[in-house]
């Protein structure tokens, strides 16, 4: 049986990221408190790198634009909180609080306690009962029967503020109703919690008003009293989970005498290399003898880490800098004047062509990043927008009354969406078709369909729920 074997070559081109490029990646994904979070973690365990009090912050300047990296225009730091107010006692503190003051067996009580534990920070209990009654059997081995563990819950459910510990929204509003003076609104509100809350939650007052035999004014009295409820009973109370999801911007823009300046906003210290980390690596690039020896391998790779750190971090700060000198470039008009209508379209693409970086880099750059300008805080992917259907003529602009073509894009018609519905009548609010009419008067030549997308992406609900009962 005859064997062939066959020597053959191939030549690949193959791109891989070196170190310093995955961590220029990582460090430009971050937002500003990742971002800190992961200087705090570099300090802790890189003995090399330090802190440096002393080093003034550089500010580079443009005849166009003014660019100060981690100052203000005053030259002191940031130091913006966008923490929610702490109001002292978080809704955890509060039900253990009042469980304190109740008299009731032992065994009610630590199921009580397994019950708050599983309230979320809006009040709700997510978790079924049965559910909570085997997490107790399988934990800590405690055996409580169901009728126990319902006495527990309705315990919880009679703490303020009322409707803490309801599985649901309809729950929630029953319990708060619950809690209320029983008069003719009361019960009429429970009545259509009760058996018409479908219809309730859908607006359609003529089957609240048929269903339940009530009069009009009736029903709207009672509605108007479900409408007062707190929906998240929960939600006012501090909470270390809440602060999670507040929005810290990662850049500033600040417009003032039609001077447009743009500065990072995160609160990073200057960072420099240990002094004893700098000499020992000058005396031992001094003496070959010591350099070859391995344990001072330690000192070297420290000492790179620390370099290329510092390296990096200022390369992600320049990028974010550029990247939203381009963004800004483009829209110069929008940020001059804080017209919408003057966002013009641009894509990652023209980002990059501007700036020179990959479109990867503009992408992450961009990507979960804020900037925080006079008017509010915006997601940088607010700036970018396609051109839709072409150009739109023949109106004159908002602003200086002078008429101009101008491109349409997809933010226009969210603010166009978004003024015909503010003007609507509520009471007969505009279905999509009638939008795509108004829009149209408007000389904005846009289908139904693209009426709908708008509209959802913009969070405003279909015409039924708009409407006013």
């Amino acid at each position: 049986m005859a064997s062939n074997q066959n020597l053959s070559l191939e030549q690949k081109t193959v791109m891989r990221l070196s170190m310093q490029q995955l961590r220029f990646t990582k460090l430009l994904e971050y937002t500003a408190p990742e971002l800190e979070e992961a200087i705090d973690r570099e300090l802790e365990e890189n003995p090399a790198l330090e802190i440096d009090e002393d080093q003034p912050i550089e500010q580079e300047e443009s005849p166009q634009y003014r660019f100060y990296q981690g100052r203000n225009q005053s030259g002191e730091e940031q130091n913006y909180d966008f923490s929610p107010p702490d109001t002292g006692e978080s809704l955890l503190d509060s039900l253990l609080r009042q469980l304190s003051e109740r008299t009731m067996p032992d065994l009610t009580r630590t199921t009580a306690r397994y019950i708050i534990g599983n309230i979320d920070s809006n009040g709700y209990l997510r978790r079924p009962i049965d559910g909570i009654i085997n997490d107790m059997a399988f934990g800590p081995g405690i055996n409580v029967d169901k009728a126990t563990a319902l006495e527990a819950l309705d315990i919880v459910r009679d703490f303020e503020p009322y409707g803490v510990g309801a599985g649901d929204l309809r729950e929630c509003l029953r319990l708060q109703l619950l809690h209320l003076p029983k008069n003719e609104a009361t019960e009429d509100a429970l009545n259509i919690i009760d058996n018409q809350f479908e219809a309730f939650s859908m607006k359609h007052s003529h089957k609240l008003t048929s269903s339940l035999k009530l009069s009009p004014q009736r029903v709207k009295v009672a509605v108007d009293l479900i409408r007062s409820l707190n929906p998240k009973p929960g939600a006012a109370f501090s909470s270390s989970m809440d602060t999670s999801n507040v929005i810290v911007p990662d850049l500033n823009v600040n417009v003032e005498d039609g001077e447009i300046s743009i500065s990072t906003n995160n609160r990073i210290p200057e960072l420099t290399i240990d002094r004893t980390f700098s000499e020992a690596v000058a005396e031992l690039n001094a003496n070959a003898q010591k350099k070859a020896k391995k344990g001072n391998e330690f000192i070297f790779n420290r000492y790179n880490d620390a370099r290329d750190f510092i390296r990096i971090l200022k390369q992600r700060q320049e990028t974010l800098i550029n990247v939203m000198t381009a963004i800004v470039t483009i829209q110069k008009e929008y940020f001059l004047t804080q017209n919408i209508y003057r966002l013009k379209p641009m894509m990652i693409k023209d980002i990059s062509a501007m700036t020179g970086y990959d479109l990867s880099v503009v992408s992450r750059a961009t990507t979960n990043k804020h900037v925080n300008t006079p008017w509010g805080i915006f997601p940088l992917r607010f700036f970018f927008s396609d051109s839709i259907g072409g150009e739109k003529g023949g109106e004159k602009d908002r602003e200086t009354g002078e008429t101009e073509s101008e491109v349409l894009t997809n933010r226009k018609i969210e603010a166009e969406i978004k003024k015909i519905v503010e003007e609507e009548d509520k009471k007969h609010p505009l279905s999509d078709e009638k939008i795509k009419d108004a829009m149209l008067k408007k000389g904005y030549d846009v289908s139904r369909r693209t009426i709908a997308k708008y509209r959802d992406r913009t969070g405003i609900p279909v015409a039924r729920l708009r409407r006013d009962m």
